[in-house]
C-alpha cells in the first residue's frame, strides 16, 4: 500500500527508513486530554531516544514491564528493542516534541499469535497511550495474519489490565505463578468498534474544546495600525473576550498595543497562553509554532495566507505547519482561516476578521471560505438567528468539519449544526461521524462544486471518480439535511432551531390570501407533503378572532402534523393581535408551526419567545418571505424527522459467508496477477461463492453446432446471448434470443444474430454464450467500486438504456444497515416497476436487498476488489437470478482513510 501524504516534521521525526519500514503505520493521534502526538514504527536510529525515555520511567513502571528490577538498558537490549522486522516483531513509539513518551510492541509466538507489551512514561500515563498503541498494533498484526494477542501482567498493574479489558475484545484471564495471563482475539467486533469510536469522539471533541474555550489568547502579529489583519483581530477580541489577552509583535518596543499587554515574542508573555491567533507571514509561521510549543500553547488559529492556496512552495509550508503543530501537541484551525467565534457566556470569543458578533443562540456553523464566512455571519445577524459557535477553517489543513461534528455531538449549547462544505477530505469518516451526530441533532449541509467536483485552492483531497449524485446519497444515508443554497440552509435552520420536528407529512394551511394559499398548495404537492383536509382560507380582512377559530381547529385535529400560517396585512393592519393569537394557539403544541407573517424573513418580535440572552428560544415561530420557502423548509425537516424515526444501526447477519476463504483467494489471485486483472468466469463464480452469491452458468460457444450441443446438455429452454461490450444493451440491436426450445430454434437464433451483428464469418467477435432460461422478472444492476476518496461504494438501478442515460442509480457506502439497503431499492425513479406497475407482478424485494447486502459486505471486506458488477440480475416474484458479472481485482494503491485504529487524517 502507498502511504498518504505525510506532514513535514522536524529532523528527529524523520529517521532513515530501514528496509521494510512501513510508512503506512505512521499516524498523528489525539490523546485522551485532547492534545496530539505522533505515532510511528521504531527504527535503529531511535536508540538515543529510547535510552532517554527509559531513564525517565519510574522504577515501578520498569518492574511492571520486566517483572524484576531493571534500572538500565544494556547495549544489547537497545539493539534488540530498536531493530525489528516490522512483520514478526513490531514496535510503535509515541512522540511529543523531542521526546518519546511511550512504546508498544508485539512479537510473534506462533503462526497466528503474538505477545504484546507496553511501557508508558509515568508523566504521560492516563492519557490513553496504551489504548492507542493497542489499536495500532492490532491493526498491523492483522495485516500479517496474527489473530490473537497474549500478554503477561502483574496482578497489581491495574492500569495495564484495564487497557486490555476495556478495549472491546473478549478477554480471557488466567492466574499462574503470580502472573495474570491475558489472551484475546484481535479481530474487530461491533463492541471494539464502538469503544474506539466513543474514545475517538471524546478525544477529538476535547481537542476542539481547547481551541474554542480558551481562558487566555495571544494575537501573534498584532498591530496598532488601522486596516491591518493584526489590528482587526486584536480589536475584535478586545471588545468582548473576558479572559487574558496578549499582543505579540516582534517590532514592538511598548508595553501595550491598543491597551492590550504587548510582548516581542510569545515566550516573553507573563502568564499562560491557551490559544494563539497567528497573523504573520507564511514563512515565519514555523518559528512561531516552535515558540508556541515552548510556551505551552494548546491550540492555533492561523489566519495567515500564503500556503497551499498559492502553489507548491506554499503547500510545503502548510505540511510543515501541520506536522510541527501536531508533533508538539497542538491542533490547528487554518491556515488562511477567517477564524473562530464562541458566544458562550464566560467565553465571548471573536477571534475572526469579522466585526459582526452574532447573538448567543443554539446554531453552530462550519465553513471553509473566509469570504463566505463574512457573508454567512452577516446573514445570520440579519435573520436574528443566534449562534453558539462558528469556525471558518480556511485551507482545512488540520481541523475539519469531522472534528467540529465530534465536538458538537456533546456540546450542550448546540442544538442545530450547519455545514458549508467545499471539499470532503475523508468521506468515510464524514459519513460515520455525521450519521452519529444526526441521530441526536439536525445537521444541515450544503456541498458546493457537486456538479464539477471542483476543489478550492489549498485543499488537498483525493479526487473521486464517482458521479455527483454520490454526495446526495451520502447525505441521505448519514441523515443530513441537504440543501442547495445558503438561503435554503438558513430557512431550514430557522425552523428546526425553534420548532419541534414534524410527526408526519400532513400539513394544514391557515391563510388570509387566496393567491398565497395557491402557492403554498403547489409547493406542498411538489415537495411530497400532503394537505390535511381543506385549507382554512380566510378573507383578506379576517380578524384576530377568525384566525383564533381556524387555528384552534387545526391544532386540535389529530390528522394534522404541521401548520403553515399565512398572514398578509389588510389596509387597517391588526398584525399585533393576530400575532398574539398565533403565539397563544401554538404555545405548548408538539406540532411545528411556521408562517409568512407580514413577509418577514426572521423570527418577528411579536412571535418570539425570548431566551435568557434576549434571543429567540424554542417555541418562537419563524417567518419566511414567501410560502414556497416556508413549505420547502418544512419538507426538509419532515424528511429528516422520518429518517430519525427509522434510523437503523442494525447491520444484518449474513449466513454462509467465508471471509477467510475470500481473502485467501484474493491473495492467491494477486500472486498470479501482481498488477491486477479482470477475473474470468470461473474465478468470478468462485469469489462470489464465498459470499453465497450464485451465478447462473453461461457457456461460451463459437459455432452453431457448439451452441446446439451445449443447449442439448442443458435440456434446452435456453438463451443465446452476445456478451461483447460493444453490443451489450445497444438500443438498436437485440443482444439476447430467448425461449430456445430445440435444435431448430437454436440454429435460427444463431443465423439471425450472427447476421444482425455482422459476425457470421467471425462469431468470436460477439462472444456468444448459451445459458439456461431464468424465471421471468425485472432486470436490475448491482455494482460496487473502490473509490480512491470514498472507499467502497455500492450502487443499484434497473437495467436498460433509459435508466443508464438518466443516471437513475442509488448509492451507499458500506457497511449498510437494513434501512440503507431498503432505501437504495426504493429511491430510484424506476422503482415502481418492481412493485407491480400497470398490472405486472411485484418482484421479490427481499431478494434484491439480500444481494445488495452481500455485495456490500464483499466490497467492504476485500479492498482489492476495485470493481464488481452484477450487471444482469433478473428478479422474479420469488428469488433473483444473477446472469452476468464482471469483477476486477488489483493491489491497493492507497489505503482507505477510515481504518479502525484512530488517527488524524
Amino acid at each position: 500500500m502507498t502511504a498518504p501524504e505525510q506532514p513535514q516534521r522536524p529532523a528527529q521525526y524523520a529517521p532513515a527508513h530501514p528496509a521494510g519500514y512501513p510508512v503506512v503505520y505512521e499516524a498523528d493521534v489525539v490523546l485522551r486530554d485532547g492534545a496530539t502526538a505522533h505515532l510511528r514504527p521504531i527504527t535503529p536510529d531511535d536508540a538515543d531516544l529510547l535510552v532517554a525515555f527509559y531513564a525517565r520511567v519510574s522504577e515501578q513502571s520498569k518492574y511492571y514491564r520486566f517483572f524484576a528490577p531493571y534500572p538500565e538498558l544494556s547495549d544489547r537490549d537497545v539493539a534488540r528493542f530498536t531493530q525489528v522486522d516490522y512483520v514478526d516483531r513490531l514496535a510503535l513509539i509515541v512522540l511529543v516534541g523531542d521526546d518519546m513518551i511511550g512504546v508498544g510492541r508485539y512479537e510473534r509466538t506462533g503462526p497466528h499469535t503474538a505477545e504484546v507489551a507496553f511501557l508508558i512514561e509515568d508523566a504521560h500515563q492516563g492519557r490513553g497511550l496504551g489504548q492507542l498503541l493497542l489499536e495500532h498494533l492490532a491493526q498491523a498484526a492483522r495485516e500479517h495474519h496474527i489473530a490473537r494477542f497474549i500478554a503477561e501482567v502483574l496482578p497489581d498493574n491495574r492500569k495495564m489490565i484495564t487497557v486490555f479489558t476495556e478495549a472491546g475484545y473478549k478477554v480471557a484471564r488466567e492466574f499462574e505463578d503470580g502472573v495474570i495471563m491475558v489472551e484475546f482475539d484481535i479481530a474487530p467486533t461491533d463492541t471494539s468498534f464502538g469503544v474506539m469510536q466513543a474514545r475517538e469522539q471524546r478525544s477529538e471533541a476535547l481537542s476542539i474544546a481547547r481551541l474554542l474555550t480558551p481562558a487566555s489568547v495571544a494575537v501573534i502579529g498584532a498591530s496598532r495600525r488601522e486596516g491591518t489583519i493584526g489590528n482587526a483581530l486584536l480589536r475584535n477580541l478586545r471588545d468582548g473576550f473576558p479572559g487574558r489577552l496578549y499582543a505579540v509583535n516582534t517590532d514592538t518596543t511598548e508595553d501595550q498595543i491598543d491597551g492590550v499587554p504587548a510582548y516581542p515574542t510569545i515566550r516573553d508573555v507573563r502568564g499562560t497562553v491557551d490559544l494563539a491567533v497567528v497573523a504573520v507571514r507564511a514563512e515565519m509561521v514555523a518559528d512561531v509554532i516552535i515558540d508556541c510549543a515552548a510556551k505551552g500553547v494548546r491550540g492555533l488559529v492561523v489566519v495567515s495566507s500564503g500556503f497551499a492556496e498559492v502553489g507548491d512552495e506554499g503547500r510545503k509550508l502548510q505540511r510543515q505547519l501541520v506536522g510541527l503543530a501536531r508533533s508538539y501537541g497542538m491542533r490547528v484551525i487554518g491556515p488562511n482561516a477567517l477564524g473562530v467565534i464562541n458566544t458562550a457566556p464566560g467565553v465571548s470569543l471573536n477571534a475572526t476578521l469579522s466585526p459582526l458578533m452574532p447573538s448567543r443562540g443554539r446554531v453552530a456553523f462550519f465553513c471553509q471560505s473566509g469570504a463566505l464566512g463574512v457573508s454567512i455571519l452577516a446573514d445570520m445577524v440579519g435573520r436574528g438567528l443566534g449562534l453558539s459557535t462558528f469556525v471558518s477553517a480556511g485551507n482545512r489543513a488540520d481541523v475539519s468539519g469531522n472534528d467540529l461534528m465530534q465536538y458538537w455531538y456533546s456540546d450542550e449549547g448546540t442544538e442545530v449544526v450547519l455545514l458549508y462544505l467545499e471539499s470532503l477530505g475523508n468521506p468515510r469518516k464524514f459519513s460515520r461521524v455525521a450519521r452519529r451526530l444526526a441521530c441526536r441533532k439536525p445537521v444541515i449541509a450544503l456541498k458546493s462544486g457537486r456538479a464539477t467536483q471542483g476543489v478550492p485552492l489549498g485543499h488537498t483531497v483525493r479526487r473521486s471518480q464517482l458521479p455527483s449524485a454520490t454526495v446526495d446519497s451520502l447525505f441521505r444515508q448519514s441523515g443530513l439535511i441537504g440543501v442547495d443554497t445558503p438561503g435554503e440552509m438558513f430557512d431550514v435552520a430557522q425552523l428546526v432551531a425553534h420548532q419541534p420536528l414534524p410527526k408526519g407529512r400532513r400539513v394544514a394551511i391557515v391563510s388570509n390570501s387566496d393567491a398565497l394559499t395557491l402557492q403554498a398548495l403547489d409547493t406542498v404537492a411538489g415537495c411530497g407533503l400532503e394537505v390535511a383536509g381543506r385549507p382554512r382560507t380566510l378573507n383578506a380582512e379576517a380578524t384576530a378572532d377568525e384566525f383564533r377559530d381556524a387555528l384552534g381547529e387545526v391544532f386540535a385535529d389529530d390528522q394534522v402534523d404541521s401548520v403553515v400560517v399565512i398572514f398578509t396585512p389588510p389596509v387597517l393592519s391588526n398584525g399585533a393581535e393576530v400575532a398574539q393569537v398565533l403565539a397563544a394557539a401554538a404555545a405548548g403544541s408538539d406540532k411545528p408551526v411556521l408562517s409568512t407573517f407580514l413577509a418577514s424573513r426572521s423570527v418577528p418580535e411579536q412571535l418570539r419567545v425570548p431566551d435568557e440572552h434576549g434571543g429567540a428560544a424554542r417555541g418562537s415561530i419563524p417567518s419566511f418571505s414567501s410560502p414556497q420557502y416556508a413549505v420547502g423548509a418544512l419538507a426538509k425537516a419532515t424528511q429528516y424527522a422520518e429518517w430519525r424515526r427509522r434510523a437503523d444501526t442494525r447491520i444484518p447477519d449474513l449466513p454462509d459467508i467465508d471471509t477467510a476463504g475470500a481473502e485467501d483467494f484474493v491473495a492467491e489471485f494477486l500472486q498470479r496477477h501482481p498488477r491486477g486483472a479482470d477475473l474470468d468466469d470461473a474465478d468470478r463464480q468462485r469469489l462470489l461463492s464465498f459470499y453465497d452469491i450464485g451465478v447462473l452458468p453461461a457457456f461460451p460457444v463459437l459455432s452453431a453446432d457448439e451452441a446446439v450441443a451445449r443447449a442439448a446438455d442443458l435440456g434446452f429452454e435456453v438463451i443465446l446471448k452476445a456478451t461483447a461490450e460493444q453490443w451489450r444493451m445497444r438500443p438498436d440491436l437485440a443482444d439476447i434470443w430467448r425461449h430456445i426450445h430445440d435444435e431448430e430454434d437454436m440454429r435460427e437464433a444463431w443465423e439471425e444474430m450472427t447476421q444482425t451483428f455482422g459476425v457470421a464469418s467471425d462469431p468470436a467477435r460477439a462472444q456468444f454464450v448459451v445459458q439456461k432460461m431464468a424465471p421471468p422478472g425485472v432486470p436490475v444492476v448491482i455494482s460496487a467500486i473502490e473509490d480512491v476518496s470514498y472507499g467502497p461504494v455500492v450502487s443499484f438501478g434497473l437495467s436498460g438504456v433509459a435508466t443508464d442515460l438518466l443516471g437513475d442509480r442509488s448509492y451507499r457506502m458500506p457497511p449498510l444497515t437494513t434501512v440503507d439497503a431498503a432505501e437504495m431499492v426504493r429511491e430510484v425513479r424506476a422503482a415502481p416497476l418492481l412493485y407491480g406497475y400497470r398490472g405486472s407482478d411485484p418482484v421479490d424485494i427481499s431478494a434484491i436487498e439480500n444481494l445488495v447486502h452481500r455485495v456490500s459486505r464483499l466490497t467492504l471486506e476485500l479492498e482489492e476488489v476495485v470493481r464488481l458488477d452484477l450487471r444482469s440480475v433478473l428478479v422474479a416474484a420469488q428469488g433473483a437470478t444473477v446472469l452476468d458479472t464482471s469483477i476486477r481485482i488489483a493491489p491497493n494503491e492507497k489505503p482507505r482513510q477510515d481504518a479502525p485504529a484512530r488517527r488524524l487524517t
